[in-house]
């Protein structure tokens, strides 16, 4: 396997410190191109001195004197704002680019890396939530693979790698969430604290809300709906507490494959980046004798957790009405971690956003800025209020 130069869209958050994590315990085979972070200056110093890449991004342009300064002694190029997020994905030196970023933020420089001829290793749902066929399309047209890097899509990748076989359905697990089984009576009193307890993943913040609310798993569906090119209804969402099954695809004869192991995200960057080949590590291992509980399945409650049953509906309408959704979840979440709006209102308010968003059935990518900026402002508008 030939030696890649990886490009990290968020490398200070929890997939981006992963991959980095990844790319220490194989310098054989990988080295830190282009670090990129938000407003953690700090931290994105730290990693830039241990992994000498060739440059590093601050999006937060009221930083750049201070990450300057503090690489002053290295060979390190040091940009700002969020135009340089886009023009460094222009790198010839760049083999393939980890798209960490969090958020609809992720969108536009994972379609500009797109557009000069770099794979993908996708961490960023939200990019294909808002524009998955925009997305798919120009990775279609500039020859570039996206290689999913979610655990669950991961697994259905590796599930279809050699197989001619046509699709039944997709099974995508979920673990429920630390609200597994609560009534939506007991949800209304639910405190921030406690949807930031993941009990099988350790993720960023508005990625635990997500799961919690059930939301990141209806993202999930959208993306996965795009990335292997299958209707939304041919997805089935399996709640899966011990998150050992990854998720899977079940075959026209019959036939089930799924992709088993520990919950570790960095088996999936690895496999992404690595890909075609595995490459050998030491992650845990599953042990089925000690499985305290063997391994459970139960359908989604979608009664109760509507975020799920909103982003498939969301879905089904197509156009641009999964970039609205996406925008108001984004301005629920951070409502919520904000004390501004409870846990059961976030729902409310994402439909609502929803219905009041001009609907364009066949969206272009101005549209979609468009979109996300209308929802975003009626969202705001509503939590003030």
């Amino acid at each position: 396997m030939e030696h890649r130069h990886i490009a990290i869209l968020g490398s200070t958050g929890s997939i981006g410190t992963q991959t980095l994590d990844v790319i220490r315990r194989n310098p054989d085979r990988f080295e830190a191109e282009v670090l990129t972070a938000g407003g953690n200056w700090e931290l994105l110093v730290k990693q830039a001195i241990e992994f000498k890449p060739n440059a590093v991004v601050i999006a937060d342009d009221t930083k750049y004197e201070l990450v300057k300064d503090a690489l002053k002694d290295y060979p390190i190029k040091v940009f700002a704002g969020k135009d340089a997020l886009q023009q460094v994905m222009e790198f010839d030196s760049i083999d393939i680019v980890v798209a960490a970023l969090v958020g609809y933020a992720g969108l536009m420089p994972t379609i500009h890396a797109i557009r000069h001829g770099k794979p993908i290793a996708l961490a960023n749902k939200e990019t294909l939530v808002a524009a998955g066929s925009i997305v798919t399309a120009e990775a279609v047209e500039h020859r570039v693979p996206i290689l999913p890097v979610d655990s669950e899509h991961s697994a259905i990748f590796q599930s279809i790698i050699g197989e001619q076989g046509e699709i039944e359905k997709i099974l995508l697990t979920a673990s429920g969430g630390p609200f597994r089984g609560m009534s939506a009576d007991q949800l209304k009193s639910v405190k921030k604290e406690a949807a930031l307890r993941h009990p099988n993943w350790n993720m960023g913040a508005k990625v635990t809300i997500d799961s919690a609310s059930m939301m990141n798993k209806g993202l999930e569906t959208i993306e996965a709906m795009h990335l292997f090119q299958v209707p939304i209804d041919k997805i089935e969402v399996l709640i899966h507490p011990q998150s050992i099954i990854h998720s899977g695809v079940q075959f026209v004869d019959g036939s089930v494959k799924v992709q088993m192991g520990m919950p570790d995200m960095r088996l999936p960057i690895q496999f992404a980046i690595g890909y075609p080949d595995r490459i050998k590590s030491d992650f845990p291992r599953v042990d089925f004798f000690s499985l305290p509980k063997g391994l459970t399945f139960e359908k989604p409650d979608l009664t109760t957790f509507r975020n799920l049953a909103i982003a498939m509906d969301s879905a089904r309408r197509g156009g641009n009405a999964p970039c609205a959704m996406n925008a108001a979840n984004e301005v629920a979440v951070r409502g919520f971690l904000n004390d501004k709006i409870g846990f059961v209102e976030m729902s409310d308010l994402i439909e609502k956003v929803i219905a009041k968003t001009s609907f364009i059935a066949k969206p272009t990518l101005d549209d979609i800025m468009a979109t996300h900026k209308e929802a975003t402002d009626i969202a705001e508008s509503m939590l003030t209020k």
